[in-house]
């Protein structure tokens, strides 16, 4: 698939005319907790020809491919990508620590990393994970059988929110660390049994519901809500990524 995946990449920079600076895998597949049925969640930065940046004409600054019901590709121009870094936002703070990459064309990834901690705002990361988990949930953890992948699609942004506020910056992409906050050996053993289990389960796998992950789940998220308010807001001017803006977009392709 991966061959599959860097063709499809060359494509588009071809039929699109744009040059792919960084291309990771951004879902579960990178999160370490696939199925074997998950999709494939390609996401990219690109740059567009400096020529066009100085068109009267707004272009259009999202690329979107899909392939068929397993491969989904899409990805955003530099400029949306540095006003949407510039703004905290959460996903593309995952893709730049992607354990997945396709395509790595410059310096790109590690610059933005070396200025994350700088960029990314605690409040903002908090709202977003806790939005996430809570609505999850909410509306897919409610009945006697549930979805078996939807208890990651709780517990890791909930345990995204806890890193936040336990003061350790941007949290980590992959699951593996971010459950090493979880210090009750009756918790983790209850996350390793469904990990096992969804090691060999496809997307649509139920399971009865696990009241000790369910009642850790509703007073962890209960206790999150209580702090996330008292997190500090941050402002950043533009004129560093303006810079890395100018930057990229003199690649020469």
């Amino acid at each position: 698939m991966k061959t599959i995946i860097q063709e499809k990449i060359k494509e588009l920079e071809q039929s699109h005319q744009v040059k792919i600076l960084y291309a990771c895998e951004s879902g579960s597949r990178a999160w370490g907790f696939a199925s074997p049925d998950s999709d494939y969640d390609v996401r990219f930065i690109y740059t567009r020809k400096i020529d066009s940046y100085l068109s009267i004409i707004e272009q259009r600054d999202v690329i979107e491919l899909q392939v068929n019901e397993v491969l989904d590709i899409s990805g955003w121009d530099i400029r949306k990508g540095l006003q949407l870094f510039l703004k905290s936002n959460a996903p593309l703070y995952e893709w730049l620590q992607s354990p997945i990459i396709y395509q790595e064309v410059s310096d790109f990834k590690q610059v933005l990393n070396g200025l994350s901690d700088k960029y990314f705002s605690p409040r903002s990361g908090c709202h977003h994970y806790l939005s996430m988990a809570f609505n999850t949930f909410s509306n897919e953890l409610q009945g006697e059988e549930v979805k078996l992948k939807k208890y990651f699609y709780v517990l890791r942004p909930m345990l995204a929110c806890q890193w936040i506020l336990a003061g350790k910056g941007v949290p980590p992409m992959e699951f593996s660390t971010l459950r090493t906050l979880v210090t009750d050996d009756a918790l983790q053993m209850a996350i390793d049994q469904l990990l096992q289990v969804k090691v060999g389960a496809d997307e649509k796998t139920l399971l009865a519901t696990v009241p000790v992950l369910h009642n850790w789940i509703a007073y962890t998220l209960e206790a999150c809500k209580q702090q996330v308010d008292d997190l500090p807001q941050l402002r950043n001017d533009t004129v560093e990524l303006d810079t890395l803006f100018r930057k990229y977009i003199r690649h020469d392709f």
